[in-house]
């Protein structure tokens, strides 16, 4: 770097820093602080709402703090007619705190159903491939308690189980990147006040105020709720104790995986022996759920309903082969042989 650049850089570094001269924001950045413990270089997922430019103040004050390198991304979907203008406006906010935003392009054919789903799996996908490249192992998303309040219901009116209603972690794993969420122990409250006194704009997304989406419907029930005397605080304690509850059951799956599954010499597939599925219902529905998930290297888990059938028909047939959540699953006399789908 050039002496001219270092020192503009500087110069930005202790305009970003007096910022935590305000004490609700110096209060702000010390929660987050503590909350992420990250001494490696990361990537930042950028959305250009006001929760994930919250993210990028914080981290940028962060990695300054740290000395630690940072890169922004930010996916264009290409599914509204105006995104690539909003990609570009955020690339020009951000410029100003001298965080260079690189944006990742959608291409190829868009959905015409389920499209907030796809759309985040391409999201990730993206992101994860640009995390290879880079060699950063992680990526800091900006899901607040907001979402994770939100996530708890969905999952309900999905019937999930347990694990499903409190598996929105601070940290989880994808294709060996770590997806970190530093925000769930902070409301959109916090990060609107960031926000607006930093960047004084954000962009709207349209889809967040259309009904027709299932989590905006949830978001909606909510804040009727909240008029009716929703706790955020005792709700985030219920989690807690579910969690708590969670974390026993998990042990069990972990056990059953050890003691009763076989990797391949190759790794190409996994083999489950008779005893796997001798386990509780729910030791056994989640070992399966985690065996799927690993060899069929997908995000999100099977949904539940399919899972149920699977096992029904292990329990149930001598003999058989099928294909679910991207893998081959073949019975063969008491055993279970589950590889990829090619």
């Amino acid at each position: 770097m050039s002496p001219k650049n270092l020192n503009v850089s500087n110069k930005t570094h202790k305009v970003l820093l007096n910022q935590l001269k305000d004490k609700q924001t110096s209060k702000i950045y010390k929660k987050f602080e503590k909350n992420l413990k990250l001494n490696e270089d990361f990537i930042v997922a950028v959305s250009g709402g006001p929760d994930s430019l919250a993210l990028c103040f914080l981290s940028k004050i962060y990695s300054i703090k740290k000395h630690i390198k940072v890169k922004y991304l930010h996916v264009d979907h290409k599914l509204r007619n105006n995104s690539t203008k909003e990609a570009k406006f955020v690339k020009l906010l951000l410029k100003k705190l001298s965080i260079n935003l690189e944006i990742l392009t959608w291409f190829g054919k868009k959905p015409k159903s389920n499209i907030q789903s796809v759309a985040r799996d391409k999201r990730y996908a993206l992101m994860i491939n640009k995390a290879k490249k880079l060699k950063i192992n992680n990526i800091l998303l900006g899901h607040h308690n907001d979402d994770l309040i939100e996530n708890f219901f969905i999952r309900i009116l999905r019937g999930s189980g347990l694990n499903g209603m409190v598996s929105f972690d601070q940290k989880t794993y994808l294709q060996n990147i770590n997806l970190i969420r530093p925000l769930l122990k902070f409301s959109k409250q916090n990060l609107e006040y960031i926000t607006k006194k930093i960047f004084k704009n954000y962009v709207e997304d349209p889809s967040n105020k259309n009904d027709e989406f299932k989590r905006v419907k949830i978001r909606n029930f909510i804040k009727n709720l909240e008029l009716e005397g929703f706790d955020n605080h005792k709700f985030n304690l219920t989690i807690k104790n579910l969690r708590f509850a969670n974390e026993s059951i998990k042990y069990f799956v972990e056990k059953n995986l050890k003691d009763n599954s076989t990797n391949s010499k190759n790794k190409k597939f996994i083999i489950l022996n008779k005893n796997f599925f001798l386990q509780p219902e729910e030791v056994v529905f989640r070992s399966l759920t985690g065996v799927l998930k690993g060899v069929g290297n997908k995000y999100y888990p099977v949904r539940g309903k399919k899972i149920d059938k699977l096992i029904y028909q292990i329990k149930n047939d001598d003999t058989f082969i099928t294909t679910l959540g991207n893998c081959i699953i073949k019975k063969v006399n008491s055993s279970v042989i589950v590889s990829k789908e090619r």
